[in-house]
C-alpha cells in the first residue's frame, strides 16, 4: 500500500522555558484585569461602606430607589428614619443608601468631644 503508518515521536525532554513562555499570557491577562476591573470595584465597595457608616441625623440622603429626604433618626446599624416630605417618615436600609448630598450637624455626643479637644 502506499500509506505509511505514522508512529507518534516521544516529547522533547520538557523544556521549562516554553513552559512558562506559554503561562505568561494568562498570568499578564489576570495582573490587567485585577488592576483594570478588581481593585477599583474594591476601592468602590469601601467608599460606600464608609459613607453608610458616617451617616448622621440631619443629612440629606438619597436613595437606590431615588427617594431624597433628611435624616431624622439613626434607629440602629442597619436603619435609618428619613423625612421626604413634611410629617412622612420613611425607614430605609443603610445599604440602600446611595449617596449623601449635604452633611448635617454633628451628633450631640460629637459636639461635646469636639469642644472638650480644643
Amino acid at each position: 500500500m502506499l500509506i505509511t503508518p505514522a508512529y507518534a515521536q516521544a516529547a522533547a525532554g520538557g523544556d521549562t522555558n516554553s513552559m512558562l513562555m506559554s503561562l505568561l499570557p494568562f498570568a499578564l491577562i489576570f495582573v490587567i484585569m485585577y488592576f483594570l476591573i478588581l481593585r477599583p470595584q474594591q476601592k468602590k465597595v469601601r467608599d460606600h461602606a464608609d459613607l453608610v457608616k458616617n451617616i448622621r441625623r440631619g443629612d440629606t440622603v438619597v436613595t437606590s430607589g431615588g427617594l431624597v429626604g433628611k435624616v431624622t433618626k439613626v434607629v440602629d446599624d442597619d436603619q435609618i428614619e428619613f423625612e421626604i416630605s413634611d410629617g412622612v417618615r420613611v425607614r430605609q436600609m443603610r445599604q440602600m443608601i446611595s449617596g449623601v448630598r449635604a452633611k448635617g450637624e454633628p451628633a450631640k455626643g460629637e459636639a461635646k468631644d469636639e469642644a472638650s479637644a480644643s
